[in-house]
C-alpha cells in the first residue's frame, strides 16, 4: 500500500519488468498475468523489497528519483518513448507533441500517447509528466487523480 493506492512490483532476471498502480490487489495481480501471459509468476517479497523501498521513497518524494534496473519489454518505438520519458526530471511535464519531436521530426504525438499508454512499468518511466499541448491532464493508464497527485508532488519538491 501507498499514498498512490496498492503497488505491485514485478522483476525478470535483468530487473523490474513491472511497477502497476492501482486500487486493490486482485486487480493488479489480474492486470500482471495479462502483460505476462507466458510467464511463471512467483510470489516473492525478499526478491522485491529493496525495490519496493524504492518506490515508496520516491512516492513520497520525487525529486530522489528512482533507481531501479529495468527490463524494458516493448516494440523499439514504445522503447524509444520510454527512454526519453526517463530523461524528463521530476517537477517537469512535456506535452505529447513535443516529446514526438524529440524522438523523431515524423513521430506522431498519438503514437507517443499508445507507448505511454502501453507502458508497463509505472513512476520508473514517467508518462505521468506528459500532458496534452495546452498544459491540461489527458488519460493516464493508472487514473487520471493519481497522474495529478505524482505531478503536484512533484511540483511542490
Amino acid at each position: 500500500s501507498s499514498t498512490l493506492g496498492k503497488v505491485l512490483i514485478a522483476r525478470s532476471t535483468r530487473g523490474v519488468c513491472a511497477i502497476l498502480l492501482g486500487d486493490s490487489a486482485d486487480e493488479l495481480a489480474e492486470d500482471l498475468a495479462n502483460r505476462f501471459p507466458q510467464a511463471t509468476l512467483v510470489a516473492s517479497d525478499a526478491a522485491i523489497k529493496d525495490d519496493l523501498m524504492r518506490v515508496r521513497r520516491f512516492i513520497d518524494n520525487p525529486v530522489e528519483g528512482l533507481d531501479l534496473s529495468l527490463d524494458m519489454r516493448g516494440t523499439p518505438f514504445q522503447r524509444r518513448v520510454w527512454e526519453k520519458l526517463r530523461a524528463i526530471p521530476a517537477g517537469r511535464t512535456v506535452s505529447y507533441r513535443e516529446l514526438a519531436r524529440w524522438i523523431s521530426p515524423l513521430a506522431n504525438p498519438r503514437a507517443v500517447g499508445s507507448a505511454c499508454a502501453a507502458n508497463p512499468i509505472a513512476l520508473a518511466i514517467p508518462c505521468h509528466r506528459i500532458v496534452r499541448s495546452d498544459g491540461s491532464l489527458a488519460g493516464y493508464r493508472w487514473g487520471i487523480e493519481r497522474k495529478r497527485a505524482l505531478i503536484q508532488k512533484e511540483a511542490m519538491a
